[in-house]
């Protein structure tokens, strides 16, 4: 029988963070609303804050508000080994999203001080900015600054339904550092970066497993499609001559999907908005605006999927006597995971005898942008039915602690190096 790692997380302690955490901005139906900025996220920012002091942790705070909460080295002149995620949520989101990663990296410090061990490299653990992008866009957008994805500038400018600045929210909150954002030469990148974060899909759960080891994330490509029909009577107009915006909609949507599954597994087409006019029970419709959401792990796949959307547009415009246009308005590049994080969670998870398989991410995390400046990799696991992004998301207390234990592991090989 294999023997019991002698160095494990404190899985109450864990999971009775997590649930004070929660109660920041709860909601009656068992979720979170805590949005980037708010008055809210200040106090669960001062809560988490005050655990990392508690832990003995130096704090710093950039110009985009992101904290990184640093536990020094035996040799401080070293890069860390970090870890984090973010608190803010979406408007009906739940306890775990990006909540646990952060909690995770809190909980491995607190851990690492019970046993007494001092690494090597520093640790750190990182609360990124606005990822959820509910409030201000872009999402992902403190650990998009610190990687130099966007300017400082754009960023602080960006503005909330009601017109207040990202940078009025930071002062309003007093979350505006001082520390410039990105690498430097007192903080440089990060030796290796890990985020545990909940699947937030239903793959592991249906495989009946514990842990995902996270390979990359899928490259990401936004549609606005645009058709203009003609708005005609619904009784007097023969279906022959009409110039039915809808129906064009229609195909589309249908072709979406039928690029996606010719990508199998991982292509993924989504039409998630439609807007159409006049929007009358007895209208032909004469203008329809869709999104086309288009993710793929690999360029070439991406490239595929926008080349096949646009022929089959140009077909469609002329058999259906209409004039489509398609604007992309957002692109993710695809993102491949550090093959040395990787052998560390592998590594980790072998320790503690644990389950696991190889997934892609479908969504976007900030580990996302970090590995354009860190060797980074992301640990997944399962949430219950798939469910995120809403209130009644949820978690089992023993893939919190495997997840957290798997991190622990992880991050310990990679601070000794």
């Amino acid at each position: 029988m294999a023997s019991t790692p002698a160095l494990q997380v404190h899985s109450a302690r864990l999971w009775d963070s997590l649930m004070a955490l929660a109660q920041i901005g709860a909601t009656d139906k068992g979720g979170v609303r805590r949005l980037a900025l708010t008055e809210l996220d200040r106090q669960a920012r001062d809560l988490v804050c005050g655990w990392f002091r508690e832990a003995g942790l130096k704090l710093r705070v950039d110009q985009i508000g992101n904290v990184f909460a640093r536990r020094e080295g035996s040799n401080p002149k070293l890069a860390a080994v970090a870890t984090g995620s973010h608190i803010d949520t979406q408007p009906s989101g739940g306890k775990f999203d990006g909540n646990y990663g952060v909690l995770a990296g809190l909980e491995v410090v607190r851990s690492l001080n019970d046993a007494g061990l001092v690494t090597k490299r520093p640790i750190e653990v990182c609360i990124w900015t606005n990822e959820e992008g509910s409030r201000f866009t872009p999402v992902m957008m403190g650990s998009g600054v610190w990687a130099g994805a966007f300017s400082l500038e754009h960023a602080q400018q960006a503005r909330d339904s009601a017109g207040m600045t990202v940078l009025e929210a930071l002062r309003q909150i007093a979350y505006e550092g001082s520390v410039p954002c990105g690498p430097s030469t007192e903080h440089p990148s990060f030796h290796a970066y890990f985020e545990a974060h909940i699947e937030q899909g239903p793959v592991l759960e249906d495989a009946n497993l514990p842990i995902g080891e996270v390979i990359g994330a899928l490259g990401q490509r936004w549609f606005d499609v645009r058709i203009h029909g003609m708005d005609a009577h619904a009784g007097p107009t023969p279906m022959h001559l009409r110039k039915d915006a809808m129906l064009a909609a229609a195909a589309m949507v249908q072709e979406v999907n039928t690029i996606a599954l010719s990508h199998s597994p991982y292509g993924r087409g989504t039409v998630g908005s439609l807007r159409v006019e006049p929007n009358s029970r007895n209208v032909i419709p004469g203008y329809v605006q869709c999104s086309v959401d288009f993710r793929h792990p690999e360029l070439e796949g991406l490239i595929d999927m926008e080349a096949r959307l646009r022929r089959f547009a140009e077909q469609l415009a002329a058999q259906n006597r209409v004039d489509i246009d398609i604007e992309k308005v957002t692109e993710f590049a695809p993102c491949k995971f550090s093959n040395s994080c990787l052998d560390a969670i592998r590594q980790s998870i072998k320790t503690f005898g644990l389950s696991s398989m190889p997934i892609v991410s479908g969504a976007g995390h900030d580990a996302v942008y970090v590995a354009r400046q860190s060797p980074s990799a992301m640990i997944f696991i399962p949430c219950k039915d798939g469910i995120s992004h809403n209130e009644i998301e949820d978690a089992l207390p023993e893939h919190i602690e495997a997840g957290a234990n798997v991190l622990l592991g992880a991050m310990v090989e990679m601070a000794q190096q």
